[in-house]
């Protein structure tokens, strides 16, 4: 599409998390290295689809001749922050069937059982497919942390066993693909102001995130030392200023295009005679 503006840098370098990283110093209302418009990134979102789905469909076609590449996209964000218009606007491009979807609620009494990461590697993608997390096993040390439902030396062995999980998953052929949608406190009270003020959107209002809201400082201290703690060379995480909704959707499918690029994927070739068929099929 003539005319639509770009990224000037890929959001895989300017929204990855570097040395010396620092939550507050993120400004969640900036649009990093894109200098369009709400417009200008509406169009470049509608134009990107065409390129996601046919990524995505050399992932899913790679996969049934043998290929063991796969995607995993880690949504984690304060509420309200927008990771079901992410699913909702970036994913749609996709083929349902080449996508695996998991948004992770409170832990039953049969997981709480287990370890923590025991219900998450149960919906790992498989190969050739897209998996989004929507919430993930870092619940366990964000949340547990702030309310002091785990000790410190507990929420340090699970670091420790994150990064040894996500290891496993990239040597086995998973791209992962980590993203904290990063919104002010300002920004969340103006969204669920929003959802009272409509009707069509009371579903969506859960006092608990009201209650959250009283923890908003140690909430981004408890990011702070996750990020620092699990961003590795292979699973970095990346903070997406996310208090402009438009914004934080086209860095999203950029983070996936780059990601899908990054695998090199090819069409499998035909393992039959090409013209022989075609001659079959002219005389069928």
């Amino acid at each position: 599409m003539a005319g639509v503006i770009r990224f000037d840098q890929h959001p895989s370098e300017t929204l990855r998390v570097g040395d010396g990283f620092s939550l507050s110093d993120v400004d969640p209302d900036s649009t990093p290295g894109y200098s369009g418009t709400k417009e200008d990134g509406r169009l470049l979102l509608a134009d990107m689809d065409d390129e996601l789905t046919e990524l995505q469909e050399k992932l899913f076609a790679e996969s049934r001749f043998g290929g063991r590449k796969r995607i995993l996209l880690i949504l984690q964000a304060m509420d309200t922050a927008g990771k079901g218009g992410i699913v909702k606007h970036v994913m749609a491009a996709m083929d349902p069937q080449g996508v695996q979807f998991k948004a992770f609620k409170a832990p039953t009494d049969e997981e709480k059982s287990y370890d923590f990461l025991w219900r998450i590697e149960k919906e790992v993608p498989a190969a050739g497919m897209v998996g989004v997390f929507d919430r993930s096993h870092y619940e366990d040390v964000l949340i547990h942390r702030v309310h002091g439902w785990a000790s410190p030396d507990e929420i340090k062995r699970r670091y420790a066993a994150i990064r040894e999980f996500e290891d496993r998953l990239t040597d086995s052929g998973t791209k992962v693909v980590k993203v904290m949608l990063h919104i002010s406190g300002k920004e969340q009270k103006e969204r669920l102001l929003a959802r009272l003020d409509n009707p069509e959107k009371h579903w969506k209002y859960n006092r608990g995130d009201l209650d959250e809201r009283a923890f908003w400082g140690d909430y981004m201290n408890a990011y702070q030392s996750a990020i620092e703690e699990t961003s590795t060379p292979d699973a970095p995480w990346h903070v997406v200023p996310a208090n402009k909704k438009w914004y934080a959707r086209i860095a999203v499918q950029q983070l996936l295009l780059g990601a899908l690029e990054d695998l090199h994927l090819e069409w499998p070739k035909a393992e039959f005679d090409v013209p022989t068929e075609r001659e079959l099929i002219l005389r069928s």
